[in-house]
């Protein structure tokens, strides 16, 4: 019988085997939710069932009623960065450590979140879908812009959002951020209030946690305050827009256009008219994907968890338990 029982409620890639080999080494078995029963009744009643002494969650909810079923479980650890799905105030009154990855797949997010920038910008799309349907015409397509000395603004100049600024910068564009402490500046990026970034940027990317405060923090009120020729750009979290309002801007030509790699809920109704707008991309939450990021953190949340359960302190506390 192994000594320690994980649980790992979903995951996003195709085998297990980085996770399965360092938990190994410490005697510890990994539990694998099953797709389909991923929610929080199913996922207790396993936490119970096999008496699990650690949980691994990718997006799947861990809510109270998860943790409490494992009475044993010594640690939380998040497969990524933000921890809207887990019940952090509960980890902590029941002095159990939860953890991330913090630095998990900056380069992949700014890298496409730029990528979107550049497609938006150039309409690489458009271009693509009428040579893949037999129009090769430079004259049919919109007017197209030098990117370079336009505005970019980036809402969140957290360890991302410097990424990507820096990237910015390289290809010649101006930056300006917002930021709740202003402590991750760059010399050439100029922090600002989100009302200037707004009605000053060519192209606003998202880059802030979903919190009860930042919930449809973008609606009607601030796409009635960007430039007409403005492009929004989200590889944060859906939850951060109001979708209704933003198409209601596309459609009155408050917005120029939009490129989505998250929505609110995840899969999207792809049949909705937001998704159907050719002026809107959307790719199906990838930016964070790369061979990389994911060996990086896959290996590196099993060895949290394994120093947990062998009395040491894991990497990336975020609760302040020890």
């Amino acid at each position: 019988m192994p000594r320690f029982h994980v649980l790992l409620t979903d995951y996003a890639w195709p085998d297990l085997h980085i996770e399965r080999e360092i938990l190994s080494g410490i005697d510890a078995a990994l539990v694998v939710a099953e797709k389909g029963k991923q929610d929080a009744a199913s996922l207790a009643e396993l936490a119970k069932t096999k008496n699990v002494d650690a949980i691994m969650t990718n997006w799947a909810k861990v809510p109270r009623e998860v943790i409490a079923a494992a009475p044993q479980c010594r640690i939380v650890s998040r497969l990524g960065i933000g921890l809207d799905n887990i019940d952090v105030a509960h980890c902590t009154a029941q002095k159990i450590p939860v953890t991330n990855i913090p630095d998990y797949c900056l380069i992949e997010v700014a890298e496409h979140a730029l990528a979107l920038l550049l497609a938006l910008s150039r309409k690489v799309a458009f271009f693509h879908r009428e040579t893949k349907e037999g129009r090769y015409q430079l004259q049919s397509g919109p007017k197209l812009r030098r990117i370079e000395g336009q505005t970019l603004g980036i809402v969140g100049m957290g360890n991302i959002g410097r990424k990507l600024a820096e990237k910015a910068l390289g290809i010649g564009l101006k930056v300006i951020a917002t930021s709740r402490s202003r402590k991750n500046g760059l010399p050439r990026v100029e922090f600002v209030t989100l009302d200037e970034l707004l009605s000053r940027s060519d192209y606003v990317s998202l880059h802030t946690p979903l919190t009860p405060e930042t919930k449809r923090c973008i609606g009607a009120e601030q796409f009635a305050k960007m430039k007409p020729s403005a492009y929004l750009i989200n590889t944060a979290r859906g939850g951060l827009i109001d979708h209704d309002a933003l198409l209601a801007a596309l459609q009155s030509g408050q917005l120029a256009g939009a490129a989505l790699d998250v929505q609110d809920p995840e899969p999207p109704d792809l049949s909705l008219p937001i998704f159907r707008d050719e002026r809107v991309f959307v790719t199906p939450h990838a930016a964070f994907v790369s061979e990389e990021s994911l060996a990086n953190l896959r290996s590196r949340v099993a060895r949290q968890v394994v120093a947990r359960l062998t009395g040491k302190v894991p990497e990336n506390v975020v609760n302040g338990v020890a």
